[in-house]
């Protein structure tokens, strides 16, 4: 199985603020920004990242404290129902061209799964 990269998720309450620290600070740069979370790429390391999560009480799926991409969550999903593990978020494909779902490790913990859709 390929995981292709493991970014940590941080809410906020104040999304602009939490980017510009990030980017003032640290250098980072915006990759991705779809208003309710903010990807934060190394200029240097591109699979070094960071997302910020709006902190809203309205949010319409669970906060995911890790985003895990790998190379088929088809198969890692199939293998979290077989050993009966806590499907948080069911497999869905999303509409922003990632197939994913989320789950609980023994800690509560709540990962977030996912592949990019290829362009079909």
């Amino acid at each position: 199985m390929s995981i292709r990269r493991v970014v940590p998720n941080i809410k906020s309450k104040l999304l602009d603020e939490s980017r510009a620290f990030y980017v003032d600070l640290l250098g980072f740069k915006v990759g991705m920004d779809m208003g309710f979370i903010v990807t934060l790429v190394s200029p240097s390391n591109p699979t070094a990242q960071i997302s910020l999560l709006h902190d809203t009480e309205e949010a319409s799926t669970p906060y995911a404290h890790l985003s895990i991409e790998v190379g088929n969550v088809d198969e890692i999903h199939k293998r979290a129902v077989e050993r009966g593990l806590k499907i948080i978020y069911p497999l869905t494909d999303e509409p922003w061209g990632v197939r994913r779902f989320c789950v609980a490790d023994p800690n509560g913990t709540v990962l977030n799964v996912m592949s990019h859709l290829i362009a079909r």
